[in-house]
């Protein structure tokens, strides 16, 4: 398993499989993101199984697929399919908003899917239309049914609290875990590039003490989980009695920088070191030239060993050029 120069073992690698989105949420995407990479510069899904089988060759045990939305793939099956054919690897899950899960939540465990993070910022659909701007939440909360029904456990939801959009909503998401073995975790905002989101992010910040205050003030105490994996970035709780877990995730106001484990690779095909700083190393050139597993591992670790150790949101710093669609999350 690979290390990076602060002694932390980097395992599980993030696949963004394209930057386009068929939402605009407010802390991600502006209204006319654009233009986004050509279908030329993404990475095929042979490409994308060569890094695969090369992150699984050095050490790496999870992937997870992301986007912008990748369930906007059209080749997003044979996309899963290549990955999960990577010897080594626990397991392979994906990122999705989950509007498109209704139908394709079977083929996708099929394919070797294993689970599934949704994102839900709310429950109530006047408030998530504004927030997400985009299909009703009736279309992902299908998706996450649909995924259920496949076998894509355990469900885990994702809600990024915005102040004034739907930080009244998370008690009632945190309520879904009481009968349901549902992970519902809840994300501060991260101040990603400079534009609209980013402001946003920063005015509309809420910080984890203050979203864990409210569900416990209307659902009663939290109380603590133990993660079974030191690298998990959220902070697991269990209201009594319940089924399920309720995570927060703290990049800003209670950073995990020391137990990070990720890498994360850009749709156009470059390792991206940091979720929050700028530097990447060009694999798809590596790619493209004739490389093949022993070049690309080669790159890989590269980028292992010149991992930072944390990011400087505590001084303004983030990233200049892209934005969280870009990146994937």
């Amino acid at each position: 398993m690979p290390c990076d120069g602060f002694g932390r073992k980097i395992d599980y690698l993030r696949i963004s499989v394209i930057d386009q989105c068929n939402l605009r949420c407010r802390y991600c995407m502006p209204m006319d993101a654009g233009p986004f990479a050509p279908r030329s510069d993404l990475l095929t899904p042979a490409e994308i199984g060569v890094v695969a089988r090369a992150a699984a060759a050095v050490g790496f045990r999870k992937i997870r697929l992301t986007g912008g939305e990748p369930t906007l793939r059209p080749d997003l099956l044979e996309i899963v399919a290549t990955v999960a054919e990577a010897s080594g690897l626990a397991g392979l899950s994906m990122t999705t908003n989950g509007t498109r899960l209704t139908s394709l939540a079977a083929p996708l465990a099929a394919a070797g899917l294993t689970r599934v993070n949704v994102h839900i910022d709310s429950l109530d659909p006047g408030r998530a239309q504004r927030l997400m701007r985009g299909s009703a939440i009736s279309a992902s909360w299908n998706g996450v049914l649909a995924a259920e029904a496949a076998g894509l456990l355990p469900i885990k939801l994702n809600s990024v609290v915005t102040r004034s959009y739907n930080d009244e909503d998370v008690a009632l998401l945190a309520a879904l875990t009481r009968d349901r073995a549902w992970h519902v975790r809840f994300i501060e905002t991260m101040p990603l590039g400079t534009a609209e989101p980013a402001a946003l992010a920063r005015s509309h910040h809420v910080p984890t003490a203050e979203t864990r205050a409210r569900i416990e003030q209307s659902l009663g105490p939290l109380e603590p989980v133990a993660n079974e994996d030191p690298s998990d970035e959220a902070r697991n709780f269990r209201l009594a009695g319940a089924a399920g877990i309720v995570g927060f995730i703290s990049p800003v106001s209670e950073p995990y920088c020391g137990s990070c484990n990720r890498m994360r690779l850009t749709p156009t095909g470059q390792f991206h070191l940091c979720l929050l700083n700028d530097d990447e190393l060009d694999v798809r050139r590596v790619l493209r030239t004739g490389g093949g597993v022993t070049e690309v591992a080669e790159v890989l670790l590269r980028a292992v060993a010149a991992k930072p150790v944390g990011h400087r949101l505590h001084d303004g710093h983030s990233t200049k050029a892209q934005q969280m669609f870009q990146l994937g999350g």
